[in-house]
């Protein structure tokens, strides 16, 4: 039996691996990923509501929030654009995409100034929370009543106007309907 290092070639060509807290990266220049890294986390969950949203605190959340706001905010105006020129004609939902805009524009500026301003996080995860519970009473709970309300009035409107048009004479004037000219 040869003496081999744990995670070593030995001389006979055998591998032997060593245990797994022990093992480095086997590529040079490359640095061990991040959730291997070692975290300190000294505080009780509900204590870090009470922690300022920065860096330094929340190393995992704070760039992330900073530019999902960002990319969230531009993309909520152009959804809005494209979605109020789509439906011009029909109020009901050019209101729904109004409150929804609002809603984002509200929520996700606020998120940029607790980035740069340090908000505690129980500001921020509270800001979230509302604003997202906000979005989905809006598209969920508020507007679907004017919907079903607005789709039954365009069902009417069509039927009528089916109606109406259903007689091959229908689209016809008849001569005493046509204006008639007066010679002076």
């Amino acid at each position: 039996m040869s003496t081999a290092v744990p995670g070593r070639r030995d001389p006979a060509g055998e591998y032997t691996a060593g245990p797994w807290h022990t093992r480095t990266t086997h590529q040079r220049g490359r640095t061990m990923p991040a959730v291997w890294r070692r975290t300190n986390v000294t505080l009780w969950p509900w204590e870090y509501l009470f922690v300022s949203f920065s860096a330094q605190n929340f190393p995992n959340l704070y760039n992330q929030l900073f530019l999902a706001s960002i990319v969230l905010l531009i993309a909520t105006v152009i959804v809005y654009n494209v979605r109020t020129r789509q439906l011009h004609r029909h109020s009901v939902y050019l209101q729904m995409y109004e409150w929804l805009l609002w809603t984002c524009v509200i929520v996700y500026s606020l998120m940029i100034v607790y980035w740069i301003f340090r908000f505690d996080m129980i500001i921020v995860m509270s800001t979230l929370v509302v604003g997202m519970g906000m979005l989905a009473w809006v598209r969920f709970v508020r507007f679907p009543p004017y919907f079903r309300a607005y789709h039954r009035q365009l069902a009417k409107q069509r039927y009528f106007s089916r109606q109406r048009f259903s007689h091959p004479e229908s689209t016809i004037r008849t001569k005493s309907s046509r204006r008639r000219r007066r010679r002076r």
